[in-house]
């Protein structure tokens, strides 16, 4: 039987022939490739190959001969053109893939079908569909993913590094290699105020979180059960609101106002966006949006896509008109309520318009259109042969300012249906016998009150996605956003005369607005961003409950979301190899606070304990990746928390509660805090 681990080295170097060696320099391998698996171009030399290539290795990996299902939808898209999951023929054809993958019998049969498809298919189609089988196969999923910025990263770095990249391994032997240096901002000067906010946008972990999200939450499958994951809908509401929630935190953090929504489609975008980023697939720039660029109606018959402007409109409205009539019409032209319970996760599966959505036909692709089109408003009747601009892709969408923008146009929607819920009266929200009598924030140096961040240097290795260039790890240096750790303590006093339990939540949101005001509560809510939620035991009495930083349920740490596969890896065989691979799934740690402002920026930071008996789910957590919970879920079981995601903010207040004050019961606590921004660069230890 093969070993499931040499699936990994078809994700080495993806422009590379499958023959040519795979892995480490000092512990390569080669397929034994059968000549009839080999290209059209290389079988009539495939002795010659064989020889040649597998002589240096140090192991072959034989390949069992097979009889092959048909590659004729995947080989729908070409070699080297770009790939979307956003563009439904391109869904349909990866959907088609990942049905085969997951369809082989055994690891040797997944073995040859990946082996044979590797050459003939897009690599970026290959690795998205081998991902997603490979994390849902029960025989494979323990298996670590390759980073996808190690794989690809020409999504997320500066063009010119790359000619760097490659002198360097030319030149210099292994183990002598200096990072290349990535530069801070080469997207655009500080004549564009949108530019202030590009170590959030371009930051590497927060498009790979987003990356990774879709690539957990697959939403085109023959196989149903590879979709329908519990609170899917919702979860992918509520991610996307807390992204927009924490842009506009950090807007706030560079002196600019809150994100305008996208909601007039025929209104010229303001926003340019130069990616200054090649495609090493496609051999083509990432093309560029000028300023106030119009959306046109789509006529793209290579991508079977002829839609237009009005078809957004008329999907819009009729999620307002669901919303409003507090229904949807499914298939059946039966109503599916939209209530308190389930109503967000219906319209999140409508919004994404995923298998699960209840009338696909009448409710349209909303989400995914309007990226498309975004991304191609620079050539929509493909007139000029260009491909789709950086918001076609979920690894390099997060880059681009209309992102935010149309996001919080979605988000919008949703918002909608939240305030048509009845508020939550004091009783669902008090945790009577509980009181939290104070918290405060220490961080490292002792100080409280204040969270300070800085920028910080670390490293990514790029090996390997660097194609026909000697091998050897090859490092380019980056620069992000960092902040010093702390400690939440949070003083509780339970009146029960017997240990109880409670939800944490913590949540830290501007105090002031942009103008310097104070905010109201139906606005305040909408900028609350989750940094924690965890379970708590108290005891009778008073309570001290410290909580590190580190020990976030929304974050993974720097470690995971740049892991190096060789030196992270679990021990082969346990619990956390097997549920490894899910927890890159997460917000990066980097990225758990704002930036804040050099003098200063004035926030609340909100605390609450909840009654466990109201949000507890029995279920076995053990040996589960859990911690980052908050925005992904739990691999294989259900949500964590029977309240709705974002509670107590996902609703509008009750009545005569207009400032966050009027907000509070006695198991809330709410403190002024400072983060403070300091303007230098430490390098990663």
């Amino acid at each position: 039987m093969a070993d499931k681990k040499n699936l990994l080295l078809l994700f080495d170097r993806p422009q590379e022939p499958v023959f040519m060696e795979k892995g480490e320099t000092n512990s390569s391998s080669v397929f034994d490739v059968p000549d009839n698996y080999l290209t059209d171009r290389y079988r009539p030399i495939g002795a010659d190959l064989t020889n040649r290539f597998g002589e240096p290795a140090n192991s072959r990996i034989p390949v069992r001969n097979i009889t092959l299902p048909s590659l004729r939808v995947p080989m729908e898209l070409g070699r080297h053109e770009q790939f979307s999951l956003f563009i439904p023929k391109h869904r349909r054809i990866a959907g088609t893939l990942i049905d085969i993958f997951i369809g082989m019998r055994d690891v040797d049969d997944l073995q040859s079908m990946a082996v044979f498809a590797r050459d003939r298919l897009n690599p970026y189609l290959f690795n998205y569909a081998l991902s997603v089988a490979l994390l849902h196969r029960p025989d494979t999923k323990d298996l670590t993913l390759p980073l996808f910025v190690e794989t690809f990263p020409d999504k997320y770095v500066d063009s010119k590094v790359f000619a760097k990249i490659r002198e360097e391994a030319s030149v210099v032997p292994d183990g002598s290699r200096m990072p290349i240096v990535i530069p801070r901002d080469y997207t655009a000067s500080d004549l564009e105020d949108e530019h202030r906010l590009w170590y959030f946008r371009e930051d590497l972990g927060i498009n790979l979180h987003h990356w990774h999200w879709h690539l957990v939450y697959p939403f085109e499958a023959s196989n149903r059960a590879l979709v329908a994951k519990d609170r899917r809908g919702e979860l992918f509401y509520y991610m996307h609101q807390q992204i927009i929630a924490r842009y506009n935190f950090e807007r706030f953090s560079n002196q600019l106002p809150r994100v305008k929504r996208f909601n007039n489609l025929r209104e010229p975008i303001a926003e340019a966006y130069f990616p200054k980023m090649d495609s090493l697939v496609a051999s083509r720039a990432w093309p560029a949006r000028v300023a106030n660029t119009t959306l046109k109606d789509l006529d793209r018959e290579l991508d079977q896509i002829k839609n237009d402007v009005a078809d957004l409109e008329r999907w819009r409205d009729r999620f307002y008109e669901a919303i409003h009539q507090g229904f949807v019409i499914n298939t059946q032209n039966e109503r599916v309520p939209l209530d308190e319970r389930t109503g967000i996760d219906t319209l999140g599966n409508m919004m994404e318009s995923s298998i699960l959505s209840p009338n696909r036909q009448l409710y349209g692709d909303l989400h995914n259109m309007g990226h498309v089109f975004i991304s191609y408003s620079h050539d929509p009747d493909h007139r000029h042969l260009e491909s789709f601009g950086v918001m076609g892709d979920s690894a390099t969408a997060m880059r681009d300012p209309i992102f935010y923008r149309w996001h919080a146009y979605v988000d919008d929607i949703f918002q909608e249906h939240k305030e048509s819920l009845t508020p939550y009266t004091t009783t669902q929200l008090d945790y009577p016998g509980v009181q939290i009598t104070g918290v405060t924030v220490q961080n490292e140096s002792g100080e409280t009150g204040n969270f300070q961040t800085f920028w910080q240097q670390s490293d990514v290795d790029f090996s390997r996605g660097m194609d026909f260039v000697p091998r050897g790890s090859v490092f380019a240096r980056f620069t992000h956003l960092q902040h010093t750790p702390f400690t939440y303590r949070i003083q509780v006093n339970s009146s029960s005369s017997a240990q109880v339990f409670g939800t944490c939540r913590i949540f830290l949101a501007p105090k002031f607005d942009e103008r310097g005001q104070a905010m109201l509560f139906r606005d305040q809510r909408l900028l609350m961003t989750e940094m924690d939620k965890f379970t708590v035991a108290l005891n009778p009495g008073p309570n001290t409950i410290p909580r590190r930083s580190t020990d976030s349920s929304v974050t993974i740490p720097f470690e995971r979301t740049f892991r190096n596969l060789d030196q992270s890896r679990p021990n082969a065989g346990t619990t956390e190899e097997a549920e490894f691979n899910f927890c890159g799934c997460g917000w990066p740690q980097h990225m758990l606070v704002p930036k804040g402002l050099p003098g200063g920026l004035q926030c609340e930071l909100f605390v609450m304990i909840s009654d466990y008996e109201q949000d507890r789910v029995d279920q076995d957590f053990v040996g589960i990746c859990n911690d980052a919970a908050s925005f992904c879920g739990v691999r294989d079981r259900l949500y964590p928390d029977q309240r709705p995601m974002g509670f107590p903010f996902d609703r509008l207040p009750r009545a005569g509660t207009d400032r966050m004050s009027n907000f509070i019961t006695t198991n809330m606590h709410l403190s002024d805090c400072m983060i403070s921004h300091t303007n230098q660069v430490r390098q990663r230890q």
